[in-house]
């Protein structure tokens, strides 16, 4: 019994030291950022972070709203509400599917490069090159990888929802033979622009989370090869796990 209690407050008081760190990391961020400012590398990492998400975030809200579409249109025409389907699937993709799948894609992608490229540089040492030289690791490596991040992930979740939306417009309309005019009327009727800017303030928040989770387990990956690898999976995980999390809370206030 005792040897439970021990490895339950060995777990808790691990996990409590880790999101200390994660604040005070978070709050020296946010610090760094009324400083100097590094445009010309918040623009490369939004280039590389950004630009080749893209693809697999269209991918994945493509086929997204093509099953959902496929999940639902018959049941609506079933009870005679063919007339919502569009208005539903524009809805559940800006408010829900769009932030939160486009999160957890660059989670998987965006944090784990993130976190490996953070965590080589801490490997070799580079990092203690940077305070070596009095550049500061948080406004030279952090900041500009936070801003990009927040400014990425809800353009990408713009993407994303359009790409959805549009694949629900083409499953309904060619296979469940919904008209064309149906599907977009019904959008502009019940469905309002903050069901989009909504999805979009979710999505600046999943941006700022995986960056900073990003480097925080960069900056204290263990040393070698095997460091690197565990700093990465760690980051995807807990930062999915974040996602869900704070997506709960956000719903409740902004809806």
């Amino acid at each position: 019994m005792q040897c439970i209690f021990e490895a339950v407050g060995r777990f808790v008081l691990t996990h409590l030291a880790n999101i200390g760190r994660i604040t005070l990391l978070y709050a020296e961020t946010v610090r760094q950022v009324t400083q100097r400012l590094r445009v010309r590398s918040i623009v490369y990492q939004m280039a590389h972070l950004g630009v080749d998400s893209l693809l697999i975030v269209g991918l994945t809200l493509l086929f997204t709203g093509i099953v959902l579409t496929l999940q639902i249109a018959h049941e609506f025409i079933r009870y005679g509400a063919q007339s919502t389907i569009g208005a539903v699937i524009a809805i559940g993709i800006g408010r829900e599917l769009g932030p939160v799948l486009v999160g957890v894609v660059c989670a998987g992608r965006v944090g784990a490069a993130i976190t490996a490229e953070v965590s080589t540089m801490k490997v070799t040492e580079q990092i203690d090159a940077l305070r070596v030289m009095a550049v500061s690791p948080v406004n030279y490596l952090i900041v500009p990888r936070m801003l990009a991040c927040m400014i990425v992930v809800p353009v990408l979740t713009v993407f994303g929802d359009v790409i959805g939306v549009l694949g629900g417009y083409l499953t309904a309309v060619h296979y469940s033979g919904i008209s064309p005019y149906t599907f977009t009327h019904s959008i502009t009727q019940f469905a309002e622009i903050y069901d989009m800017t909504g999805g979009l303030i979710k999505a600046i928040f999943f941006g700022n989370v995986i960056a900073v989770l990003g480097c925080h387990y960069g900056l204290n990956a263990p040393s070698g090869a095997e460091g690197v690898g565990k700093a990465t999976m760690q980051t995807v995980v807990t930062s999915i796990i974040v996602i869900f999390i704070l997506n709960a809370v956000l719903t409740f206030f902004l809806f």
